[in-house]
């Protein structure tokens, strides 16, 4: 069986250093007084702090120790079809207007379009996202974030931007990777309203579930577009032997 001690350990220095027991600058505890708090061996320890280091949060330097490091303002990822870069700058260029904001338990419709294990508790934040200038909004949004996270919640009124940098920020973790479902579907008479178009009409809802580097899914979003008012493209090129 898998040992995954050391994704707890990781987890525990992750979130005192994000709520600032280890600010900037400082050291961590040493791999022997780690050891003894969290009661793992030394193996364990390395690990953990292989993953901080992952993450950008903390250095290893020879006779300093491991040292905590401001974390960038942004990072590389290799773009594919779109890059997560890419979806924060489509979100941070359309406002988001929040309806509600509160934990729920996912029944089996929000289930069946979020991929979320219905019965489990989430926090949904939903709203339409608007371009500056224009009076129907591009789509309607929902949120729906990993209760262990759920404390961003607090910090979105005055919050416009995307929420998986902010959880990043708060929570020391990193998003690695993002899965993107696209499917048409029928607009109901709830989202005609949100939308400004008639229901039974065309839509495109795109579902991503953004997963942290420990495997963690933090978030699932569902934008919902009317089906006249979006486009999707991308470019294929053939791969040629060397």
């Amino acid at each position: 069986m898998t040992d995954h001690r050391y994704l707890r350990v990781a987890r525990e220095l992750r979130k005192e250093i994000a709520d600032g027991v280890y600010p900037i600058g400082s050291q961590l505890p040493t791999e022997h007084e780690l050891c003894e708090r969290f009661a793992v061996s030394r193996y364990t320890v390395r690990e953990a702090l292989r993953r901080l280091r992952e993450d950008n949060l903390v250095v290893s330097r020879p006779r300093a120790g491991t040292v905590v490091i401001p974390r960038a303002a942004t990072n590389c990822y290799a773009q594919d079809v779109v890059s997560i870069d890419d979806l924060v700058a489509f979100a941070a260029g359309a406002e988001f207007e929040i309806d509600s904001n509160a934990m729920i338990t996912i029944d089996d419709d929000v289930s069946a379009s979020t991929g979320l294990p219905a019965g489990t508790e989430w926090l949904a934040v939903r709203g339409n996202r608007r371009a500056e200038g224009q009076a129907a909004p591009i789509c309607r949004t929902e949120y729906y974030i990993n209760r262990d996270f759920a404390r961003v919640g607090r910090l979105l009124q005055r919050h416009t931007g995307p929420i998986f940098p902010l959880i990043e920020d708060v929570f020391g973790v990193s998003i690695v990777e993002v899965r993107q479902h696209i499917r048409a579907v029928i607009i109901t008479p709830e989202l005609a309203s949100a939308l400004a178009v008639d229901p039974g009409t065309a839509g495109l809802q795109m579902q991503r579930s953004y997963t942290t580097s420990e495997g963690e899914v933090a978030q699932v979003t569902v934008n919902t577009h009317a089906g006249d008012d979006y486009r999707y493209s991308m470019t294929l090129h053939r791969v040629t032997g060397s």
